[in-house]
């Protein structure tokens, strides 16, 4: 079982800004995955789950920051499902209907979840309620269809869509037709996107480079420019609440090289590295 969280609840301004990123982290000397919360103006990340035998990973926060959906999976590799907990502790619960399902997202509005979950050989995203019921799938493709992120009105999803040729291109669809649009090219690479508030989606692209940068693009596909330029791979990105600065994994080529969080502002400066221990920190998600 999960120990307490202390991320703070809505309202308690100080410990929501004490530790407001949450994240998964690993070692290589404790291979399984727990959750972790940091301040994003740094100091030492304090753990959140306590788990031997089970992994916690891919923390979504609720809207009003009161909780904590995360993704549970055992030593084996079989995906036990979406978790949600208090972020004051306890209260710990599985939603019905997710297991092998992955990339929980909150809706805007707290009461919705949407996720990817395997159908045949392929994954799809779905939307459920936050009890898991009525559980619609959203996609039907021979994709993989991932990482769903919603639009701040919460009549959209962007997600990734990955097919048998090792491309990946962000889509958008609309909820209330189903209606599939493509926001970046065919032919990608790009992954992992996160709305912002203010409208533009950030996702990670491997480019002509060979190395994964963080890009902006607006949901109709236009203005997209890159972040960062860095030799190095830079994935996981999630919005600040305003909008002006981006959390992000960045390491290298192989499991051997420390993947670490950073901060960079949305037009690239300001880049401040966050955490520096030897770890690999992952799939950091900005408190609302």
């Amino acid at each position: 079982m999960a120990v307490p969280l202390t991320l703070g609840a809505a309202g308690d301004a100080g410990a929501a800004g004490d530790r407001a990123i949450v994240f998964a982290r690993y070692t290589a000397t404790a291979p399984v995955e727990d959750l972790y919360g940091m301040s994003p103006s740094g100091g030492t990340p304090v753990k959140l789950t306590h788990t031997s035998t089970v992994s916690d990973v891919m923390p979504s926060w609720s809207p009003d920051g009161k909780r904590v959906a995360f993704v549970r999976y055992g030593s084996g590799g079989a995906i036990d499902g979406i978790w949600t907990m208090q972020t004051t502790g306890g209260d710990l619960k599985a939603v019905p209907g997710t297991k092998g399902a992955s990339d929980p997202a909150w809706s805007p509005d707290g009461k919705r979840i949407a996720y990817a979950k395997p159908v045949g050989t392929q994954r799809e995203i779905y939307v459920s309620g936050i009890d898991g019921t009525p559980a619609t799938r959203l996609t039907h493709t021979a994709a993989d269809d991932l990482h769903p992120t919603w639009s701040p009105d919460g009549k959209y999803l962007a997600f990734n869509r990955a097919d048998a040729g090792g491309n990946s291109r962000v889509m958008r669809i609309r909820l209330s037709t189903l209606a599939q649009t493509a926001v970046t090219g065919a032919g990608s690479h790009d992954w992992t996107p996160d709305w912002s508030r203010s409208g533009r989606i950030a996702f990670s692209r491997v480019d002509s480079s060979g190395f994964a940068h963080l890009y902006v693009v607006r949901p109709d596909g236009t203005g997209l420019h890159r972040i960062t330029t860095a030799r190095r791979n830079d994935k996981y990105p999630s919005w600040s609440p305003d909008g002006s600065r981006l959390v992000f994994t960045r390491g290298g080529s192989d499991d051997a090289d420390p993947e670490h969080l950073y901060l960079v502002r949305a037009d690239g400066t300001g880049l401040t590295q966050l955490t520096k221990t030897d770890s690999h920190d992952l799939q950091a998600d900005w408190r609302p």
